[in-house]
């Protein structure tokens, strides 16, 4: 079976709704208001099966123009539109603003029906029909059969559903592969079931059991049941008018402009860069910073429309377009949309999104165009380039290049493999997979030699700087991961040495100033007068007014100089007191083959301040070993 969805289009009281109802005998006007006034209100529903395996879920729009919002909601999952003309009036207001909807949201086949053909002459419909032919040329559907018929006495009904079924058959069904996607045109409860969505899948498979999410409030829930055409089933299929029982969450909870999508795999976005249609028939120019109504798909909202290369948009004009959107929605590349305005309500344009989370563009970017000039037009590998190289420092993941350019994994694995042979991209953290450009990636490297060499001017006793200060330099558009491929890029280009945790330049050795030397002189030979228990570094910083930090600098630079021994952080010897300590222990050892704590500070007369830190220092230094609570000689 063949799974498409049918629209009707067209002024009020043309005849659209009676028309759905002689193809298949129900009647989509449900409201109580919708009967009272004879007006259809809110999209209605129904379904038809053609010989030849087609199966039509009719969406039935308003055509009051005051409920144009409902019927741009209609047409976003549309396969065919039948653009429903009253023989007896022609084309009229919204007759001319349905088709450019269609046309906007991107809509390529369908017919158009002369309705109530019974109320008119044959001289006069032959007339109308030439006046809608002429309206149509130029249009997707200048081509498009137009059919005469009577919803009251069923002529040429047989005529129009073969014309339909010959249409289906030229039309591609929506992708059944990929992920599913679910725009909510209405929801309610089911007494003993909760609540029910329903809309047109646009993509892909939904099945009972299946674990979803709501956007863009990112509400988590489960299929309970699926619904299509009436029927119940358990699986719903790209093209089909589904009604879908969700457990988990409340009615009250959902409402007409949600989707629903697989559990994490999609986000909102608040800005969308888009190839902007503006429609010759629009009363003025748009200009820069204009804000105007978005419809997608079931969505409506406010959007400021940011013009990237010029400050007004003429009727008529197309151009590339930023649409920061007052709050957030799920747009995906390639979706179409419409734009009106508020007051008077008219359609004023639209078009396709190209990228749907992209970042605040700089107006008149030469970069900024080409990238969206490749993604509209462009060669893939040109628009995984070019996108790559966009993001610049931040790089980018497969899952974002999925996201923003509908391409799959697949094929965008294809395309990186001879990006990354060429090396214009590398691949900068393993899991998930990141991207960077070349001249990111160089920058990157230039931005860490630059702390390096700077952290090493201000501090010329140094040898190097650790990996995770110089690490925590990277600048924060970036991700520390990229710190290990940077680091091993400059190791391999010989511009760096990593020794352990710290990283130095090739040949470094640390040098002390005159002024330090002197200060260093004076801390070794207070080491050397405290003998077995040495100043502490507060006492140090006393004697010779300097600041704790400059002390440990100081001492950590007498200790690579192996002119003092450092026992912990802030616990340090002068070489030959240390070396008596150590021989005193031996000593005992090798005379009592053990010694406890106690006894080590006996032969010591050490406080405990040091007592322990020198057990562990010679434990560390494989002198001894402990063993319980006594230390042994270790052998070998």
């Amino acid at each position: 079976m063949k799974h498409l969805i049918l629209g009707t289009a067209g002024h009020i009281d043309h005849g659209k709704t009676s028309l759905v109802k002689a193809l298949t005998g129900i009647d989509t006007d449900r409201l109580k208001e919708e009967k009272a006034r004879g007006i259809t209100i809110e999209l209605g529903f129904a379904h038809l099966e053609l010989p030849g395996g087609i199966r039509f879920g009719i969406v039935d729009v308003p055509g009051h123009e005051r409920f144009v919002r409902a019927m741009v909601a209609g047409v976003g999952g549309m396969d065919l539109v039948m653009l429903v003309i009253a023989a007896d009036e022609g084309v009229m207001p919204q007759t001319r603003e349905h088709l450019e909807i269609c046309q906007l949201l991107g809509v390529k086949k369908g017919l158009v029906a002369l309705t109530k053909s019974d109320l008119v002459d044959g001289d006069w419909l032959g007339l109308v029909g030439e006046e809608v032919r002429d309206y149509l040329s130029g249009s997707f559907l200048a081509e498009a059969p137009i059919i005469p018929v009577s919803s009251r006495t069923g002529a040429g009904l047989v005529e129009l559903k073969q014309e339909l079924a010959r249409l289906a058959a030229e039309v591609e069904e929506k992708r059944h592969d990929g992920p599913f996607r679910l725009p909510v045109d209405r929801v309610f409860t089911v007494t003993g079931f909760g609540t029910v969505v329903t809309g047109t899948l646009l993509s892909g498979e939904i099945n009972v059991g299946d674990e979803v999410e709501l956007l863009p409030a990112g509400l988590s829930c489960r299929v309970r049941g699926i619904q299509a055409h009436g029927a119940k089933t358990d699986k719903g299929l790209a093209g089909q008018r589904l009604a879908v029982n969700l457990q988990g969450v409340e009615h009250t909870e959902v409402e007409r402009g949600d989707v629903v999508v697989p559990k994490g795999l999609y986000r909102p976005t608040r800005a969308v860069d888009v190839r902007l249609n503006y429609l010759s028939s629009a009363p003025r120019e748009l200009k820069h910073r204009a804000t105007l109504r978005l419809h997608s798909a079931t969505y409506e909202v406010p959007a400021q429309v940011i013009l990237l290369d010029r400050n007004t948009l003429q009727p008529g004009e197309t151009a590339y377009a930023q649409l920061r959107l007052a709050k957030p929605v799920l747009l995906l590349p390639g979706d179409p949309f419409v734009l009106r305005t508020y007051s008077p309500q008219a359609t004023l344009g639209g078009g396709a999104v190209l990228d749907p989370d992209p970042p605040r563009r700089r107006r008149r970017s030469t970069d900024a165009l080409a990238l969206l000039q490749a993604i509209e037009a462009g060669s893939e590998t040109e628009k995984i380039r070019l996108l790559v190289a966009a993001s610049l420092l931040s790089a980018l993941s497969l899952d974002e290049m999925v996201s923003r350019t509908g391409m799959s994994a697949k094929r965008i694995d294809a395309v990186l493999a001879a990006l990354l042979s060429s090396g214009e991209v590398l691949q900068v953290v393993r899991e998930p997979r990141m991207f960077i450009g070349k001249v990111a990636f160089d920058t990157l490297k230039a931005k860490l030699m630059e702390e390096l060499q700077s952290f090493l001017r201000d501090n010329p006793m140094k040898d190097g700087i650790s990996k995770e200060e110089l690490k925590s330099r990277i600048p924060k558009r970036s991700d520390p991961r990229f710190f290990g491929p940077l680091l091993a890029a400059l190791e391999k280009e010989g511009k760096a040495v990593s020794d352990r945790d710290i990283v130095k330049l090739p040949g470094r050795k640390g040098e002390a100033t005159a002024g330090q030397a002197g200060v260093q002189a004076k801390i070794e030979a207070a080491l050397q007068r405290g003998g077995m228990e040495p100043p502490t570094i507060k006492e140090l910083c006393d004697w010779f007014k300097c600041t704790e930090k400059q002390a440990l600098e100081h001492l950590n630079f007498l200790f690579r100089e192996g002119r003092a021994a450092k026992i912990k952080g802030d616990v340090f010897y002068a070489p030959q007191p240390l070396s008596e300590i150590r021989e005193k222990l031996i000593g005992h050892l090798k005379a009592k083959g053990e010694i406890t704590p106690s006894e080590f500070r006996e032969l010591t007369a050490l406080s405990r301040k040091f007592m322990i830190p020198l057990l562990e220092y010679f434990d560390q230094e494989k002198v001894t070993i402990r063993v319980g609570d006594k230390r042994v000689l270790r052998k070998g």
